[in-house]
């Protein structure tokens, strides 16, 4: 593995917390400034952030609102050819919250085998276009409107937002958060040769390679790639509130084990912190995103292997603070 680049203190700290035995990077943003630091691997190198897309897709879903493209009783089958079938009746605010009673995957997307052919052989288990989303989610059955974390809700919630924006799901990304945001690596690969030079490879935990998470269809809710740098900025434009759509950081109904969930964005109360949240994982790799809105504090860790980071954020988030 390469050495260490950035700031050394926080190399230091990234060292100590994670092993360093594989690809990782952080970065540290607030008032006094951002330090970013990463370790095997250069700074402009970039990883697949996973579930934080479904926090870009929640800024996004906040923003059509305030736009009046959308609301939220706006039902799925008005915008995606779904009219026809259960899943065309849930609204967009449900699959925001995680509360629209869709699968976490689709049935007939036969998770299993997926699943299987992923830890075998470290295939993507996604990769459809949106035609093939839509003809899963004409199938699925739709439970009860409780919290149940969907990725399937949360990759036809964006698309639908593309719809009514009147464009895809990867431009429009571009349009309202990667170009006004100055996120130099902020994209969406459909297929693999779609990715940057500066895209590294995930592995598992004991370092065998695992395929590139790519699928037009998979965008909203993991599917965008990122350098540290364009998520230090993308986090300081979360907590100064220059990112569109910031009231989807604000909790509006209770979700699991006493968090409370705004689109898509988590709260909780870590000692005396409230924090806002969104953690992500791939077959080969690992993020997390964390806010203390009161201090103006964030944090960022992106790993390239499927090792949780989730220890490494909270520990940088509740004890180390950008230089003064």
């Amino acid at each position: 593995m390469d050495g260490e680049h950035g700031d050394e203190r926080l190399a230091g700290r990234l060292r100590a917390l994670t092993g360093g035995t594989f690809p990782v990077a952080a970065a540290v943003v607030g008032a006094g400034g951002t330090a970013t630091a990463s370790l095997g691997a250069d700074l402009g190198a970039d990883y697949e952030i996973g579930s934080v897309s479904k926090g870009v897709t929640g800024l996004l879903y906040a923003d059509a609102l305030e736009r009046g493209e959308v609301t939220a009783g706006t039902a799925l089958g008005a915008l995606l050819p779904l009219a026809d079938v259960p899943a065309g009746a849930v609204t967009l605010g449900a699959l925001a919250t995680h509360r629209s009673g869709l699968p976490r995957v689709p049935g007939s997307a036969r998770p299993w085998r997926r699943t299987v052919a992923l830890w075998r052989h470290g295939t993507n288990p996604y990769g459809e276009d949106v035609a093939g989303l839509i003809e899963q989610a004409r199938t699925v059955r739709v439970g009860p409107r409780r919290p149940r974390y969907s990725n399937l809700g949360f990759e036809l919630l964006g698309h639908a937002l593309a719809v009514a924006a009147g464009t895809s799901y990867a431009e429009l990304v571009a349009a309202r958060i990667g170009t006004p945001l100055g996120l130099g690596c902020f994209y969406l690969p459909a297929d693999p040769s779609e990715l940057r030079p500066s895209a590294l490879a995930g592995t598992s935990r004991r370092g065998r390679p695992r395929e590139p998470w790519t699928g037009e269809a998979l965008g909203p809710a993991g599917g965008i790639r990122a350098d540290i740098g364009s998520m230090a900025r993308f986090t300081a434009a979360l907590l100064d509130g220059t990112a569109p759509g910031t009231a989807a950081l604000h909790p509006v109904a209770p979700f699991t084990g006493g968090t409370r969930i705004g689109a898509a964005w988590i709260t909780l109360r870590l000692r005396k912190l409230s924090v806002t949240l969104h953690n992500g994982g791939t077959g080969g790799f690992r993020s997390w995103v964390g806010l203390d809105r009161d201090s103006g504090t964030g944090v960022v860790v992106l790993a390239a292997a499927s090792a949780s980071v989730d220890r490494a954020g909270f520990a940088l988030l509740t004890r180390d603070r950008p230089p003064t």
